[in-house]
């Protein structure tokens, strides 16, 4: 069964990441890195290993399904410095950002 839970989770990262490029202009992407570098940093760290927020690397959130990295950046984490992005990224963007965070887009 745990095998099967992992093999689903891969096949969403990989759905995820497929979905979120197909359906992200470049010019889009690029200002997503950006975003993800200035305002993600600001609090996860300009490397990712964390500071205000918790570490963003590939190996932290591998722990997790590009769902639950999605849905947090668009929903946020009551009780904590993370806000919703919601109001200003689509569902699409939200999932480009957790493939490229989870390592599945370069």
């Amino acid at each position: 069964m745990r095998m099967f839970a992992a093999l689903t989770g891969a096949m969403v990262m990989v759905l995820a990441a497929g979905m979120a490029s197909a359906e992200v202009a470049p010019a889009r992407q690029a200002k997503l890195k950006d975003m993800v570098d200035q305002d993600c940093g600001s609090c996860h760290g300009m490397t990712r290993h964390g500071g205000l927020g918790s570490p963003l690397l590939q190996e932290d959130l591998a722990k997790l399904s590009a769902e639950a990295v999605i849905e947090t950046i668009l929903e946020g984490r009551p009780g904590t410095p993370m806000p919703p992005w919601k109001a200003i990224l689509s569902r699409e963007e939200a999932a480009w950002i957790a493939a490229y965070l989870m390592g599945e887009l370069k």
